[in-house]
C-alpha cells in the first residue's frame, strides 16, 4: 500500500475491460494476469511504470488517487511543502513558474521548491561515483521503475543499484532541513512509480504523499483557480539550476558533466520500455563494459503517465529546455553554489534490498505440451502474431504455465476454435432441421393414419357387399356380353377401391416390427423377382459389402424396396437403366435405388413421403407406397432420403433413393444427407 491510499495502486475495472491485451503487451515486467477473460494488475510483480494506464483507450486501468488525503491535511491546517518536479513546463506550458507556484501556494501549500535543486545535488553525487568508481559498476537510480524493475526481475543486480537517492528524496531531506523535521512533504510530478517509492521499505516515510500531474489538475479544477486568478510567487528557495534537464534522456548526464563517450564507452544511456529491459539484460550477462548505465522507464520523464498533457515528445522536450534556458540567463550561480556548499554534507545515500518475483520456466516437456494444447505442434505453426501480448508463441505459453496467461488469448487458436464451434453449430442446426422435418412428418402420419383407419374400417364392409353382389350378378348375365361388361366395370373399380382401402389399413395399423438376422442381398434379389424389369429397362447390381447380414423385418423391408423399384419403373416409360448399389461398415448398411427417369421437380421434393401425394396418373397410384416404406424405415430407427433431378439442362435426369439401417437397432441415426451415403 502507498501512503494515504488504502489499495494496491493500480487496479483494473472490470466493467470496461475488453480483453484486448494492449497492457500486456505495452508491460515490461509482465505483471498483468489474464483469467477468465479479465486483466489484473499483480501489485508483488508491478514496478508502476504505468504504461498500462496509458495505452487502455477503453480507461480500465485506475491508480489509487492521493487527492482525498492530500486535501485532508490541507484543510487539517498542516504546514506542507510542495516539492515540483522539474517536468512541470511540459504540463503547465501557458503558465511561468511562478504562476504555477501561485497555483500551489492558492491550493493551501506553505512552501513550494523546485526539484530540479535535489536533481543538482543528486547529479554531482554521481559525478563523484563515476570518477571513483574503480572498475565498479552501477545502474542509475533516478528512475524508481527501474530500481522496482531490477529488484523483482533482476535481484543479482540489486549490489550494483547506485547508493544514492532519487532528486524526490533528496529534495524532501532539503525541506526537512530548512523547515523542520515536522513539515509534510508532498511531492508533485509525472510518475506514478514516485507513489511507490514514497512506500519503498528501503526508505524512511520521507514524503508523506504524492500527487501526479493529473492529481494536481483536478485539485486546482475543484478550488477553481487558474493562472489567471493567482498572483505570481517565487518557488522557496534553493532554486535548481541544470537540475531541471533531469526529466529529459541523459539530462541526468549533461547536469553532472559525465560524457557518454562513443569511444570509452564508460556511461550509456537507454530509455524506454524496450530499451531499458534489454540494457538491463546485456548489463548483467556483462556485454556492456561500462561504469555507469543510465536508463529511463520512459522515453524521459516528461512522457510519465501521470501527465495530462497530449503534445507530442518533442514538443514537452523543448518546453523543459526552454524553461531551463530562460531560467539560466538570470541564474544566481553565487547563490546557487552557496546553497550547493551548505547542503554538501546532507546524506542522500540508500540501501536496496531484492524482491524476485521471478518464476521458473517450463520444462522443455512441459513448454512442448502447453504449445501443443494452443494447436502449436510445429515451428510451422509459431506465427508470433503477437495478438497476446506476448511477443511470441513460446513466451506465451510460458506465460500461461506461470499462470499470468490463458490458452484462448491466442487469436489463431480462438479463430480456429470459433470455426470449429461454427461449424458445430451448422451441423447442429442441420440436425435440428432434419428432426423437425421427421417430427413434422411423423405428426402428418399420424393424423393420416387416424383419419384413413377411421375411414377404411367405415367403407371395407360395404365395399365387401358390393364385390359379391357384383360376382353374383356376373354369374347370373354369362351371356349378356353388354350387362356384363358393366358389371366387370362395377368388379373392377370396387376391387380397386378394396385394394385402395387394404393400403389404408397397412398405412394406419401401428406395425411391431419382427426382428431377426436377415441378408440384404436376398432382399434385393425377392423385390427384383416381385417387380420383373420392363423390356426398356435394364438393371444393373451392386454389392460393395462382404458383410450384407443386418437385423430387420425381412418381409416389411421385401415391401419398401419393391415399392422403391416399381416407382423406378414408372419413372422411366420410355425406358431406362435401375441400379441398386448395397454397401455398409461395421454399424450401418445402406442401400441405393438409382434410377435414370424423369426425376422428381424441386417443388415435389418435400412431398414425396406425404401420404396420398402421387404424380401418378389418375387410377395408377394411391400415394401411399413411399408413405409406409417412409413408416417402416423409422420403425427400424433408420433413415429415407432423396436426391433427384429433373431439368435436362442441370444434368442427367433421375432419382436415388438411399435406405440406411442399422445392423443391429439400438438408437436414432444421425441426420445425413444422401450424397454422402453413396460411394463412388
Amino acid at each position: 500500500m502507498v501512503p494515504g491510499m488504502d489499495m494496491p495502486l493500480i487496479t483494473t475495472r472490470p466493467e470496461f475491460c475488453r480483453a484486448c491485451y494492449t497492457c500486456v503487451r505495452e508491460c515490461p515486467a509482465k505483471a498483468i494476469r489474464i483469467a477468465e477473460g479479465q486483466a489484473q494488475v499483480l501489485p508483488d510483480r508491478c514496478i508502476a511504470c504505468g504504461n498500462c494506464v496509458q495505452v487502455c483507450s477503453q480507461r480500465a486501468k485506475q491508480v489509487a488517487s492521493s487527492v482525498g488525503f492530500v486535501t485532508g491535511l490541507l484543510q487539517s491546517g498542516a504546514r506542507l511543502a510542495a516539492c515540483l518536479a522539474p517536468s512541470f513546463p511540459a504540463e503547465f506550458p501557458f503558465a511561468d513558474p511562478a504562476r504555477v507556484a501561485g497555483m500551489i501556494k492558492a491550493l493551501g501549500f506553505a512552501y513550494v521548491h523546485d526539484v530540479g535543486f535535489g536533481a543538482d545535488l543528486v547529479s554531482l553525487r554521481y559525478r563523484h561515483l563515476v570518477e571513483n568508481a574503480q572498475g565498479h559498476r552501477y545502474v542509475a537510480t533516478n528512475c524508481p521503475a527501474i530500481v522496482g524493475y531490477v529488484k523483482r526481475y533482476h535481484p543479482e543486480l540489486v549490489s550494483a543499484l547506485a547508493p544514492l537517492v532519487s532528486p524526490m528524496i533528496a529534495m524532501a531531506r532539503v525541506a526537512r532541513t530548512l523547515h523542520g523535521p515536522d513539515v509534510g512533504i508532498v511531492f508533485i510530478g509525472p510518475c506514478i512509480a514516485k507513489k511507490a517509492e514514497a512506500a519503498d521499505p528501503d526508505l524512511p516515510r520521507e514524503v508523506d504523499a504524492v500527487l501526479t500531474f493529473a492529481e494536481l489538475q483536478q485539485m486546482l479544477l475543484v478550488g477553481g483557480i487558474k493562472p489567471e486568478s493567482v498572483a505570481p510567487v517565487d518557488f522557496d528557495p534553493p532554486i535548481g539550476g541544470l537540475g531541471g534537464l533531469f526529466p529529459l534522456n541523459r539530462g541526468m548526464l549533461q547536469a553532472a558533466s559525465i560524457h557518454e563517450d562513443l569511444i570509452t564507452g564508460d556511461v550509456i544511456s537507454a530509455e524506454g520500455r524496450a530499451h531499458f529491459v534489454e540494457a538491463i539484460k546485456d548489463f548483467e550477462d556483462e556485454n556492456l563494459d561500462v561504469s555507469l548505465l543510465e536508463v529511463l522507464c520512459c522515453n524521459g520523464c516528461i512522457m510519465g503517465a501521470g501527465m495530462t498533457t497530449h503534445a507530442s515528445l518533442f514538443n514537452r522536450r523543448a518546453r523543459v529546455s526552454q524553461s531551463v534556458r530562460r531560467r539560466m540567463t538570470s541564474f544566481d550561480k553565487a547563490q546557487w553554489w552557496g546553497h550547493m556548499e551548505r547542503f554538501a554534507g546532507l546524506d542522500l545515500s540508500r540501501t536496496y534490498s531484492a524482491f524476485d518475483q521471478r518464476i521458473a520456466p517450463p520444462s522443455f516437456a512441459k513448454l512442448s505440451e502447453i504449445m501443443a494444447r494452443m494447436g502449436k505442434h510445429g515451428p510451422e505453426d509459431e506465427l508470433n502474431c503477437g495478438a497476446c501480448g506476448y511477443d511470441t508463441c513460446r513466451e506465451h505459453a510460458i506465460a500461461i504455465f506461470k499462470g499470468l496467461a490463458e490458452i484462448e488469448m491466442c487469436l489463431p487458436f480462438a479463430i480456429e476454435k470459433l470455426r470449429s464451434t461454427v461449424k458445430d453449430l451448422a451441423v447442429s442446426n442441420q440436425q435440428l432441421a432434419e428432426t423437425q422435418e421427421a417430427l413434422m412428418q411423423s405428426e402428418k402420419l399420424a393424423s393420416m393414419g387416424q383419419l384413413a383407419a377411421g375411414i377404411a374400417h367405415e367403407l371395407n364392409n360395404p365395399l365387401g357387399v358390393v364385390l359379391m353382389y357384383a360376382h353374383l350378378m356376373l354369374d347370373e348375365h354369362e351371356r349378356d356380353p353388354k350387362v356384363r361388361e358393366d358389371l366387370q366395370m362395377i368388379s373392377d373399380q370396387a376391387d380397386r377401391c378394396k385394394k385402395i382401402v387394404a393400403g389404408l389399413l397397412h398405412f394406419a395399423r401401428q406395425n411391431k416390427v419382427d426382428l431377426e438376422p436377415a441378408d440384404l442381398r436376398e432382399w434385393v434379389a425377392g423385390a427384383l423377382r416381385l417387380n420383373p424389369a420392363p423390356e426398356n429397362v435394364s438393371v444393373r447390381v451392386e454389392h460393395c459389402e462382404a458383410d450384407s447380414t443386418v437385423e430387420a423385418d425381412a418381409s416389411q423391408m421385401l415391401q419398401v424396396l419393391a415399392n422403391l423399384i416399381w416407382n423406378a419403373y414408372a419413372a422411366m416409360p420410355d425406358g431406362g437403366e435401375l441400379s441398386i448399389q448395397t454397401n455398409g461398415d461395421a454399424e450401418w448398411v445402406r442401400i441405393a435405388i438409382a434410377d435414370t427417369g424423369v426425376g422428381i421437380p424441386k417443388e415435389n421434393m418435400a412431398k414425396v413421403f406425404e401420404p396420398f401425394f402421387t404424380t401418378k396418373e389418375n387410377g395408377k397410384g394411391t400415394g401411399l407406397g413411399l408413405a409406409v416404406s417412409y413408416g417402416i424405415v423409422k420403425m427400424h430407427r433408420g433413415s429415407i432420403d432423396v436426391i433427384s433431378n429433373s431439368d435436362p439442362q442441370i444434368g442427367p435426369t433421375g432419382s436415388t433413393f438411399v435406405v440406411k439401417l442399422p445392423r443391429h437397432v439400438v438408437s436414432e441415426p444421425p441426420s445425413e444427407k444422401a450424397e454422402s451415403l453413396l460411394e463412388t
